[in-house]
């Protein structure tokens, strides 16, 4: 019903991709997307500027510092968050068209190769003293939030490894005290290399097409999964007229299944396709 709703919306703004095509020059189109989405958008908007001429401004970061950025007055009109919440907030608030679910994901756990880790002794290790686990900051970002929720799942398998889990857990990424890192360095396997953490739970996800040899990653056991689905919405104010439709033309693209086709490259989980 939501779906239908949003393109209720869109359709009465635009009557195609190809009209966008014909369409006069308008403003540049803004982006805000969760970190997670950064080189799947990319790839997604590229393709969407080479085919229609449209310039698309994608700017990512954690979901939760960007919500903030928003509802303090900065300048988004398509909103892509790695929860439901966070855009389903302003489209309570009436400042967003319906959210809609744009794509869906997994949590997995990444390691060092000498770690050993396997989904089958995942929680163990875990729980290991030895083992040090980085995670995203949770409230900042949905990727940290997803790490205490399996904190909490864990500890109906193991009573007492929520507080164990929460204690070892280093927030080192995805909040507005993160560490530094070197210019160009992946943050996960910057603090692996250096062992700051042996472990980081994340996304299955990727920023790359090709998986990462450096590192194992590892699905969570059926008992502890955790999926994540991805909201958008596209922002009411303060836009013109122009730049209302061109988003809304973007996020019609974004449902198509061209655009969710890009989305299985990078490990996601497409919602729409043909």
């Amino acid at each position: 019903m939501v779906l239908r709703t949003f393109l209720a919306v869109v359709l009465s703004s635009t009557t195609s991709i190809a009209w966008a095509q014909q369409a006069p020059a308008t403003p540049v189109v803004t982006i805000y997307a969760a970190g997670s989405m950064s080189g799947a958008l990319a790839a997604i908007t590229q393709q969407y500027t080479r085919e229609s001429g449209q310039k698309v401004d994608l700017v990512t970061g954690p979901a939760g510092l960007l919500l903030n950025r928003i509802e303090n007055s900065a300048r988004a009109d398509v909103f892509v968050s790695a929860n439901m919440a966070h855009p389903q907030r302003l489209t309570t608030e009436g400042k967003a068209a319906p959210t809609v679910v744009f794509a869906r994901n997994r949590v997995c756990v990444q390691a060092r190769p000498d770690v050993g880790l396997t989904t089958d002794n995942l929680l163990d290790k875990l729980l290991d003293p030895n083992v040090k686990i980085g995670t995203s900051t949770p409230k900042a970002d949905p990727g940290g939030d997803y790490a205490w929720e399996l904190f909490a799942k864990a500890d109906s398998v193991h009573p007492g490894a929520k507080p164990i889990l929460e204690a070892k857990a280093q927030q080192l990424v995805g909040g507005p005290a993160a560490p530094q890192v070197p210019a160009g360095q992946n943050p996960v396997k910057y603090f692996m290399a250096t062992r700051r953490v042996d472990v980081f739970i994340g996304y299955c996800s990727s920023h790359e097409t090709k998986p990462d040899l450096d590192l194992v990653q590892v699905e969570l056991p059926a008992n502890l999964s955790i999926s994540a689905d991805y909201g958008m919405t596209v922002l009411e104010l303060p836009q013109t007229a122009a730049t209302r439709n061109a988003a809304y033309r973007l996020a019609l693209y974004l449902m198509s299944p061209e655009a969710q086709d890009v989305l299985t490259r990078y490990g996601f989980t497409p919602v729409a396709r043909q």
